[in-house]
């Protein structure tokens, strides 16, 4: 075997497996070739690259496909092309890169080459056109302008003169003179009558060159067009003038008659056609018609210009290609020259269709279809090589599978190429066979059955046959060939040997065939055995051949297998070769040494051997004897005859003749005679001309079949095919008379004309313009009487004598008009007459036609006719007596003789004034041009001169007028200079050369709206405030509105900024003269600000005013100065300094600084604060407290007023020596001790370190005893001294300064007797509340005095908090209130007696003051304020706290000594609750009683509809002045209309300010429209609903709607009397239902109604909220979101559902806060809650009732526990079917704390209660409360009281709020957490959450810091009303969507009114009631009346209200709890 070669084999194979199931399963997955495609070009280079060697050039190739091809680039010899390093690389992305090169660099093969870009993928592959790359080198040249030579009076042509190497890159740009002037080549302006023309292609052309033409001289500027190089040329070119000596025939400059250009399309020229001549010659150009001798002259328009001699031609077409003829004549003579232009187009290419796919074996079709000029070849190629096919359209007759792939057409000619690609895909038929998997070599032993399998596919599916040893396998005994079709369409085949023999063995080869191609595999089965060969047929092969046997050994192993002839080893010549693997191949076999018995021999190693015989026949084909007929033509009528000899080839022959490839049995006149075996002879006895063609002998045996062909050439004399006859023709027809005959050879046929009248001699014809002969046929153009007569036709060939015919041509003059058309005209009531003259033979009869109608005069007396007979013809006249417009009209007169007929037309005008212009319409309009098209009227029969459009502003009169004239040939104009927004009436008149028609109808347009063009005026900026500007203006001029100006866009920034304005918008005010101002807020203090303004109208903004700058008003500095510092100087001195406040917070000038400074024991009170006053930053306070500490505080001072102060700093004055002791007693202790007392010094200027008791007997010199005594000693005895001997004793007191002042002396003496005394002083103590107070009585006494206390005058006795200690001192712990008073001690023994009293002051939190309402207006509260009468403790201040109905708590601070404060800054018309707490140095007092009261103002009043509405035909204006505001200034309107018929509001604005007027635009004319206007002011908003029509067109009315009548009250009783019986009947069932439902009310009330005095409120606390970071609960919860229905927004604000949850969520807040729509807290000021009024008993425990039993008025459908209740809904419209149960929990019993894991939470079993649960209700009894502050933290708690809601409209529910909230200061647990609060998904995104985090931590988790007063978490509102960061806005607008069916509660038009009456279920005194602990989430807690607001509002569902009209009912509208 030859194994190389079935190695390769193999390789096939499996690549092929491998493909084709990559293929199927690509197959599997697309249809075929899907998304596969082949190359296309997507950027193709073009044809040209020229650039410099200094920029290089980047050839770009871009092509798409799947897979993306591959892009090479070639030469066009297609060559790839590589790297040259420097000068040509190939990109990354396949670009062809010339870099910029060395001119030394320049290599021809590199940078003057074709190159083509190639691309190729898998399914084929496309060449670019041709890219011819040139590069130039930059070289120096030099232009010059030449001399021209010129007769005077011609013209000339000064050219410049550029080199050949650069011509191509340099063009001239234009031409200078002298003096400088240039002259530019501008092929688009060029003035072609001027005397200077630069021609386009660079010369300068001057026209009637005159003697002083002579002195100028001309250089040319020329521009290279690569480099972009400009230079002026180096000479300068003259003209040389010649004066004419006499006339001068034209003559041409250059000798040649002619010359060609080529030009591309579009590009512009000139033909020169330079004559010179003298006189000036006039020259005329011609074109000849193509492909004729005729020529016509050249029509010249806007782009063919004929200057002087030059014809220019600009933006050339293909049509202008041609040859040109220039003639110029003058009187001597004339001459011509002509010129060939050939105008080049672009080429370009496309094939139809671009792909398409081919089933195997049918046609394809490719159309080149290509456009351009000239085009030269069209070519095609096949995947990038060419297919020598050259015709537009490529045909493949049967596609085969090397015929798929991309075919390209190239279309070229000498300057460019194009070309088009197309794919050629194969069908899903197509799919050659493929062995898929086939068997293996194998060796086995005999006697197993082997089983061979081979799979193969394609489609169609192939048979699959079996062979061995070439020998096809058929099924027997012991061989089985089967096969089947798998499910993907495979052929499965298999061949079963049973019992494998060793003679089974050989080469097994399986072959899958189909009708698209074969496919087979071969491999050997090896079976053990001795050699054995199977019989060998006969072998049969022609001779010449080459034969291959292969020897069919079978046996294993085989050692050799040789072959053998007449016993002798083959090979034994060169043509035999022998293979070791048994093959024996024989080439070029003969019959003589090569037909023999083969014999093949098999051996093994062991000896065994087999043979095998092959007989080998050769066989010999026919071979034919070359014959013929000869060399010579044979003649008509010949015989002729020819042999067929077979000089070779085996017996049996079977010879056969073929004339033109058809049997020659089916001719006639051919006999075939068989001469033997090898010959046969053709005969034909009489030849025809039928007999010539090819005659062959085919020869057959069973070797071959061949053939011989011959040619048989007949003369054929000449034979008419068309005879001539007589033909006669009319004058000045084309005659054409046929003469045809054939023959062979192809007979000549010739023309000749009979001289004279008489047929005989004959001449041949004179070759001219009209008569020609082509082809036989004689043709006389334009036949006139000249060329009558005898014509020959003569055909002849030189066979026989020929044919001639002679024929008469006899021409037939009818008659004839020389003029055929004329015009004649005449004016309109005169006479005229028509004449027609008629040339021919006579008789000639005239008729007279009008219009293709006879005309007979005797039907209109107006005609005449008359004839007149001439010479030559007959003159006819018709006579028109007064002319009429039907006269107007074709006549025509027809002249007819025996030869035919002649007509000839007067085309009659009448002509007269033209008629008005009509249909006088607007096609476009614009500010300030209107274009108009009108309707061409009749003209008059005179060409309109113009048309004159008159127009003027509709108010002016028509004598007051502009016009615009017009040629007469447009029916369009545009009508310019108008002014915008203008009303305008425009007519027309037409006028012709007879006069000017009527005015046409006039129409009325009003111009379009552009842009204000004035700017607005007056405008002034003044401060306000301190962030507060006006800016007011006027409007520009009227005349500069352009329109109606809706409003000003006001623009503010800071100046001296490159920040960008901001702009707001104000609605323009009507009203004449009227100022606009408005008020910028929010500006920064003292800071000064740019100001513009303009105007804008519903086209756009005009221009922005000039820049106005001010300031601010100072405001007070925004920061204290910062660095404070004090500094002790002395005892009475500090020295404080500081550092001013940063510049940008001054707000101002500052001027001073104020110190205030007061003892920090003081410091609360404002009344013993000093200030001093200083304009530096340092200042010394004098005269202070000695050893004082001072509190300080430093502000700065500005035009505005107090800045803000520094933080407090304290210093202390240094010490001094102190005063002397207040007070010195000296009591008798015995005869020889007395005890000296004393009280400290008043002011001790320091810390006492001791006292100093001198005693002195009295009256003697004696010493002075001095005792030191330790400070904190208030007593000394005094012993040793002498019984009645008086003493003197004084005290002083020592600090670390030194010794003070002595007390006064007091005397004491010795004695025995020692009455009862008391040396303590009488004194006042302060102790604080809680704490322990001792109050000394030390007494002395003999005997022992007893010592009684009396408290407030009653005898003391002992108890548990007040005892008597040994030294007589009282002791009472924890002092509270009622221990303040007056305690004295008695001391008494049996001498005397004696008492002091101490005042005890407790110093506790002020109790609550009386608050009183003193004064209101509309913005502002005035309330008294007077402590509690019992308060013991200085009262240091007040703080007022006030809120709004709907808003958050605010507080005021306000000084002890205030009896009246002022609360500014209020909502008009709204309500508010005041209360106040006190504060003194122990903390925060117990809250007032809540003061209800109201601001004045009243919502918006409606105004009457005429006042408010004003109606155009499409927009409405809204004066919103009309508005009564209520007393409250209007914050905004919101604006929302409909169409009447439509359900759907559509807001247009939601943010109309209330000063200005509003338009509401596009409407609709003549339609019914619903308007609803929301106006908002603070003290509520007005809903007002408005019907109106808009006006026609035509500013009409429409009739009114057919609504029903509004009826009087009479009326309506007239129809309630008529309809009695319908009437009664339904208020009786009324009345029915009424009572039903009463009754059903009262019995449930009876049964839940109790007495208790506790409220059950099982609400959902914190832990029942959904928390986000458990997205589980939601899903436990059931939460369901609500439908997306979205609210009007409000202004100022993002406000949507969103955000009335997100901005709700967050801190504790005021239990009590509801929305502020006004005010804007900071977002991230710390979160505190009032302090409020708290009821109950702090030690107390709260007790729970497990039971629903109280009932309070207003409260009838309190949610019992174990309720069921249906909810629907979250707050939208429900399915009532999807409604879910809930039902409430039972509260814990007697647990007040809460208790982890009980029934109210839904916290998974085990989860620690206390964060999310809350207790059930609570009961405190009243008791004395205060406020407690723990600054260590721990465990101990704050109690927060809560202040009583007083609004009477919430009286139903006060008791909710008498509550307590415990908060731990520290941290620990927050028995009412914050809970998050349902956001709304279908508005909210889950990154729009603005305001969900800002109120700190995660939810539910306690505050870290509190304030150190009233440190209270502070809650949100949570709910539509409070938006967390309280931006201002106003509440929300009703809903868009007023379904009734959503919500019964939408029709409210009023909002905030609550009435009195709903108070009057509240019948228990306000007070004591039990506190009810409440859900910290406040809208939990929303009251019967604002649930009642929130569903006008759209805010809750309707269906909720019955759960919402409850004291806490537990469920909100978010609150949710699957059960």
């Amino acid at each position: 075997m030859n194994m190389p070669n079935e190695r390769l084999k193999w390789l096939t194979l499996y690549a092929a497996v491998a493909l084709i199931v990559c293929g199927s399963q690509s197959l599997a997955a697309n249809p075929p070739d899907a998304d596969q495609k082949g190359p296309v070009f997507l950027k193709e280079p073009t044809n040209r690259i020229d650039f410099s060697n200094s920029t290089g050039a980047e050839i770009e190739c871009k092509s798409s496909g799947n897979p993306m091809p591959e892009i090479i680039w070639i030469r066009s010899d297609g060559t790839a092309v590589g790297d040259v390093p420097g000068l040509r690389q190939i990109s990354s992305d396949g670009k062809l890169v010339f870099p910029p090169f060395r001119a030394e660099d320049y290599r021809q093969e590199v940078h003057a080459q074709v190159y083509a870009c190639l691309a190729r993928n898998q399914f084929g592959s496309i060449i670019s056109r041709d890219v011819h790359v040139r590069a130039v080198v930059s070289q120096f040249y030099i232009t010059e302008a030449e001399n021209e030579y010129v007769i005077k009076g011609n013209a000339a042509v000064v050219k410049c003169k550029i080199p050949s190497f650069v011509a191509d890159f340099v063009q001239v740009e234009a031409w200078v003179d002298e003096e400088g002037t240039e002259l530019w080549r501008n092929n688009a302006t060029t003035a072609y009558d001027g005397k200077y023309l630069v021609l386009p292609s660079g010369e300068l052309h001057i026209r009637e060159v005159g003697p002083e033409d002579g002195y100028k001289s001309y250089q040319c500027r020329t521009k290279h067009r690569l480099t972009g190089e400009t230079r002026l040329s180096a000479t300068k070119g003259r003209l040389v003038i010649t004066e004419p000596v006499g006339a001068k025939a034209p003559t041409f400059s250059s000798d040649s008659k002619g010359s060609i250009f080529e030009r591309s399309i579009d590009a512009s020229f000139a033909l020169l056609c330079q004559a010179q001549a003298f006189p000036v010659p006039i020259i005329r150009w011609y074109k000849f018609i193509e492909g004729t001798t005729r020529k016509q002259a050249v029509v010249l328009n806007d782009r063919v210009k004929q200057v002087s001699g030059t014809l220019i031609i600009k933006d050339a077409v293909v049509e202008d290609s041609g040859k040109y003829l220039c003639v110029v004549n003058n009187s001597v003579g004339g001459e011509s020259v002509e010129t060939v232009l050939t105008v080049t187009a672009p080429l370009s290419a496309k094939i139809d269709p671009p792909t398409q796919t081919v089933d195997f074996g049918r046609p394809a079709v490719f159309t080149c279809q290509y456009t351009g000029n000239p085009i030269k070849t069209v070519s095609w190629m096949k995947d990038g090589k060419a297919i020598g096919h050259s015709e537009p359209v490529l045909r493949i007759e049967s596609v085969k599978k090397e015929d798929k792939g991309m075919y390209q057409c190239f279309v070229r000619n000498d300057q460019e190429s194009a070309e088009a690609s197309a794919e050629l895909k194969l069908g899903g038929r197509f799919d050659p066979p493929v062995i898929r998997q086939a068997f293996q070599e194998e060796t086995m032993e005999p006697g197993p059955s082997v089983f061979l399998k081979c799979v193969a596919g394609g489609n169609p599916t192939p048979e699959i046959s079996w062979e061995l040893d070439g020998k096809k396998i058929a099924n027997n005994d012991r061989y089985q060939v089967g096969q089947y079709v798998t499910v993907n369409g495979d052929v499965v085949s298999y061949l079963n040997i049973t019992s494998v023999h060793a003679n089974d063995g050989g080469l097994y080869k399986c072959i899958a065939k189909s009708k698209v191609g074969v496919a087979e595999h071969s491999a050997k089965l090896n079976v053990y055995g001795l050699p054995y060969i199977r019989q060998m047929e006969k072998k049969a092969i022609v001779a010449g051949e080459t034969l291959i046997v292969t020897c069919p050994v079978a046996g294993y192993p085989i050692d050799s297998i040789v072959w053998e002839r007449d016993n002798r080893a083959l090979p034994i010549n060169r043509k035999q070769k022998v293979f070791p693997n048994g093959t024996l191949i024989i080439e070029n076999v003969e019959r003589n040494s090569d037909q023999a018995t083969y014999t093949c021999v098999a051996k093994n190693q062991e000896g065994y051997s087999a043979r095998g015989s092959l007989e080998v026949q050769v066989m010999v084909p026919p071979k034919i004897t070359p014959f013929t007929f000869g060399d010579e033509p044979t003649n008509v009528e010949d015989s002729v005859s020819v042999t067929c000899l077979i000089s070779s080839g085996d017996l049996p022959i079977d010879i056969e003749w073929l004339f033109n490839d058809f049997g020659i049995s089916s001719f006639s006149g051919m006999t075939v005679y068989r001469g033997g075996k090898r010959t046969s002879m053709l005969t034909i006895d009489n030849v025809h001309a039928r007999h010539a063609g090819k005659y062959s002998c085919r020869a057959k045996n069973h070797a071959a079949a061949v053939n011989y062909t011959t040619d048989l050439i007949v003369n054929v004399p000449p034979r008419w095919i068309l005879e001539p006859t007589d033909k006669a023709f009319a004058q000045g027809s084309d005659a054409k008379v046929e003469c045809k005959a054939d023959g062979f050879p192809k007979p000549q046929v010739t023309w000749k004309k009979a001289v004279g009248d008489t047929p005989g001699e004959y001449k041949d014809l004179k070759k001219s313009d009209n008569i020609r002969v082509e082809e036989g046929t004689l043709h006389v153009d334009n036949i006139q009487k000249t060329n009558e007569g005898y014509y020959l036709c003569e055909a002849i060939n030189g066979i026989g004598s020929g044919l001639s015919a002679v024929i008469m041509i006899s021409v037939q003059a009818p008659p004839e008009f020389t003029e055929k058309l004329r015009n004649q005209t005449a004016r309109r009531g005169e006479p005229a007459v028509l004449q027609c003259e008629a040339k021919g033979e006579k008789p000639i009869g005239i008729l007279w036609n009008m219009n293709n109608m006879r005309l007979d005069p005797k039907n209109d007396n107006r005609y005449t006719i008359r004839e007149e007979i001439l010479s030559t013809g007959v003159m006819s006249s018709l006579s028109i007596k007064r002319t009429e417009r039907s006269d107007s009209a074709l006549f025509t007169c027809v002249a007819t003789n025996a030869f035919g007929s002649d007509d000839a037309s007067i085309n009659m005008i009448v002509q007269e004034v033209p008629e008005m212009p009509y249909a006088l319409k607007v096609l476009d309009k614009s500010g300030r041009s209107v274009q108009l098209s009108w309707a061409q009227p009749y003209d008059g029969n005179s060409p309109l001169d113009r048309y004159i459009i008159e127009f003027k502003r509709s108010r002016a009169s028509w004598t007051e007028i502009d016009r615009v004239i017009v040629p007469g040939h447009t029916t369009e104009a545009q009508v310019q200079k108008l002014s915008p927004a203008t009303t305008y009436n425009i007519r027309i008149v037409a006028e012709n050369a007879i006069g000017t028609s009527q005015s046409s109808e006039a129409v009325t347009i009003i111009t379009a709206e552009e842009a204000p063009s004035g700017k607005p005026q007056n405008i002034k900026v003044e401060p306000v405030n301190q962030t507060t500007m006006r800016v007011t203006w006027k409007p520009p001029p009227r005349t500069e509105w352009n329109g109606e100006i809706l409003g000003y866009y006001v623009g503010y920034k800071l100046s001296n900024t490159n920040s960008s304005y901001v702009f707001e918008t104000i609605n323009f005010i009507t009203e004449e003269g009227k100022e606009h101002n408005l008020e910028l807020q929010n500006l920064r203090v003292y800071t000064q600000y740019s100001v513009v303004i303009q105007a804008f109208n519903k086209i756009g903004a005009g221009p922005l005013s000039e820049e106005e700058k001010q300031f601010t008003a100072e405001g007070t500095p925004s920061q204290p100065p910062s660095d404070t510092a004090c500094t002790t100087l002395t005892s009475q001195t500090i020295r404080v300094g500081w550092v001013s406040p940063p510049l940008e917070s001054a707000n101002g000038v500052i001027k001073t600084y104020k110190v205030v400074y007061a003892p920090s024991d003081e410091w609360y009170d404002e009344t013993k604060r000093h200030y001093k006053k200083t304009a530096s930053s340092d200042t010394v306070l004098h005269g202070l407290k000695k050893y004082t500490n001072y509190t300080m505080q430093v502000l700065a001072t500005t035009a505005g007023g107090d800045g803000v102060r520094s933080v407090p700093i304290h210093c202390q004055t240094e010490p001094d020596v102190p005063e002397a002791p207040t007070d010195v007693k000296a009591l008798v202790m015995g005869n020889a001790a007395i005890l000296v007392s004393w009280r400290p010094p008043a002011q001790p200027n320091g810390i006492i370190t001791q006292y100093t008791v001198y005693s002195k007997a009295e009256g003697a010199e004696t010493e002075t005893k001095t005792q030191k005594v330790p400070h904190y000693q208030m007593s000394f005895e005094a012993t040793e001294l002498e019984k009645n001997k008086p003493y003197e004793f004084w005290v002083t007191a020592s600090t670390t300064i030194g010794e003070g002042q002595q007390s006064k002396s007091i005397v004491a003496m010795p004695s025995d007797q020692v009455p009862a005394k008391i040396a303590s002083f009488d004194d006042t103590f302060t102790a604080t509340f809680k704490e322990d107070a001792k109050m000394p009585c030390l007494a002395v006494g003999a005997p022992q005095p007893e010592i009684t206390w009396k408290i407030k005058g009653v005898e003391f006795s002992a108890n548990d908090r007040m005892r008597l200690l040994p030294d007589g001192s009282l002791l009472i712990k924890s002092v509270n209130r009622q221990d303040a008073g007056d305690y004295s001690c008695h001391a008494e023994n049996s001498i005397a007696k004696d008492s002091i009293t101490h005042k005890l002051i407790v110093l506790a939190p002020p109790q609550s003051p009386h608050v009183t309402l003193s004064a209101t207006t509309t913005d502002a509260l005035t309330v008294k304020l007077k402590p509690h009468e019992g308060d013991t403790a200085p009262l240091h201040g007040y703080t007022l706290h006030y809120k709004p109905e709907f808003g958050e708590w605010e507080t005021s601070e306000v000084s002890v000594d205030s009896q009246k404060h002022n609360i500014e800054g209020l909502f008009c018309g709204s309500r508010y609750q005041v209360y106040a707490t006190g504060f003194n140095n122990i903390g925060a007092g117990e809250a007032s009683d809540i003061l209800n009261t109201r601001t004045k103002g009243q919502k918006p009043k409606l105004p009457e509809k005429p006042r408010f509405i004003e109606v155009s035909s499409n927009s409405v204006s809204l004066h919103f002045k009309a508005w009564k505001d209520g007393g409250c200034p209007m914050s905004h309107f919101v604006v929302e209309s409909k169409k009447r018929d439509q359900i759907e509001w559509n807001q247009i604005s939601n943010n109309v300010k209330p000063d200005n007027n509003y338009v509401v635009l596009d409407l609709e004319p003549a339609t019914w429209y619903n308007l609803r206007i929301t106006a908002h002011n603070s003290a509520g908003f007005t809903v007002a609903e408005y019907d109106f029509a808009t006006l026609t067109v035509t500013g009409g009315t429409i009739a009114p709607s057919r609504d029903l009548p509004e009826l009087s009250a009479e009326d309506t009783i007239r129809i309630i009397l008529s309809n009695l019986n319908l009437v009664v009947p339904v208020v009786a069932a009324l009345l029915v239902i009424i009572i039903a439902i009463i009754v059903i009310c009262i019995l449930r009330s009876k049964g839940n109604h109790h007495k208790d005095d506790v409220v059950y409120n099982q609400t959902m606390g914190p832990g029942a909220t959904l928390d986000k970071r458990r997205p589980d609960l939601r899903d436990e919860l059931g939460y369901i979101a609500p439908p997306n229905r979205k609210l009007p927004p409000v202004p100022g604000s993002n406000y949507n559902t969103c955000d009335r949850i997100k901005r709700g969520r967050g801190g504790l807040r005021s239990n009590h806060s509801t929305w502020d729509p006004r005010r804007n807290p900071n977002l991230y000021e710390e979160l505190k809650a009032p302090p409020v009024p708290m009821h109950g008993n702090h030690y107390g425990h709260a007790h729970g009732n497990a039971e629903c039993h109280y009932r309070h008025p207003g409260m009838e459908d309190e949610i019992c526990p174990y309720a069921t209740f249906h909810l629907l809904g979250f707050r939208e419209e429900m399915d009532p079917t999807k409604a879910m149960n809930f039902q409430t929990f039972p509260h814990q019993n007697g647990h007040a704390g809460p208790v982890p894991g009980h029934a109210g939470t839904m916290l998974p079993p085990g989860h620690p209660g206390h964060v999310h649960s809350r207790s059930g209700s609570q009961s405190m009894p009243r008791a004395n409360r205060y406020q407690r502050k723990n600054s260590q933290g721990g465990q101990s708690s704050i109690y927060t009281p809560a202040p009583e809601y007083d609004d009477p409209a919430n009286c139903a529910e006060e008791d909710q709020y008498r509550r307590y909230t415990r908060v731990n200061s520290q941290g620990g647990s927050l028995y009412s957490g914050p809970g998050p609060e349902y956001d709304d998904p279908a508005n909210c995104a889950p990154e729009e959450d603005q305001y969900g985090s800002q109120y700190g931590g995660p939810y539910g988790q306690p505050y870290d810091h509190y304030g150190s007063r009233g440190s209270m978490g502070r809650r949100s509102i949570g709910s539509a009303r409070n938006p967390g960061n309280g931006s201002p806005e106003p509440p929300p607008p009703p809903p868009r969507n007023h379904d009734m069916s959503n919500s019964s509660f939408n029709d409210s038009k009023e909002s905030n009114e609550i009435s009195e009456a709903e108070c009057d279920r509240d019948h228990g005194p306000r007070g004591n009631y039990g506190a009810v602990k409440r859900s910290p989430q406040p809208k939990d807690q929303r009251t019967t009346e604002e649930m009642r607001k929130l569903i006008e509002r759209n805010e809750t569902g309707p269906k909720q209200l019955q759960l919402q009209q409850t004291n806490g009912a537990g469920f909100t509208a978010y609150d949710t709890m699957a059960v």
